[in-house]
């Protein structure tokens, strides 16, 4: 009978969520995944943007500094820093778009030494 016992105390064990790998993995849940950033498709625009103007440069760093309306729109803003050979510079990129189309209405992109 305590044979019993031990054996279903071990499967019950190696069952559990909690403490069961594949590949030297915890099993992740819905739960633990992070949510995607509303802003996330903009920054990908901005780094393409970015990619275009600079296309020798790579990108080092990437910020999202923020979103704000202006007449009726939405602007998402981003600052990128760049490296070009023995030059590290920064660019701001802002996108403007319609709030309810998510159309783009204008991209500008501003060096900046800091």
């Amino acid at each position: 009978m305590l044979r019993k016992i031990l054996i279903g105390c071990c499967f019950s064990l190696l069952l559990s969520p909690t403490i069961f790998f594949l590949n030297d993995s915890p099993v992740t849940t819905a739960e633990t995944e992070k949510p995607v950033p509303e802003y996330a498709k903009w920054g990908k625009l901005a780094m393409e943007e970015t990619k275009k103007r600079y296309p020798s440069a790579e990108i080092v760093d990437y910020q999202h500094v923020g979103r704000y309306k202006k007449n009726g729109m939405y602007v998402e803003r981003f600052k990128l820093w760049l490296k070009k050979d023995n030059r590290e510079f920064g660019v701001f990129v802002n996108i403007t778009f319609e709030p309810d189309t998510e159309r783009v209405k204008n991209i500008t992109v501003v060096e900046t030494d800091r």
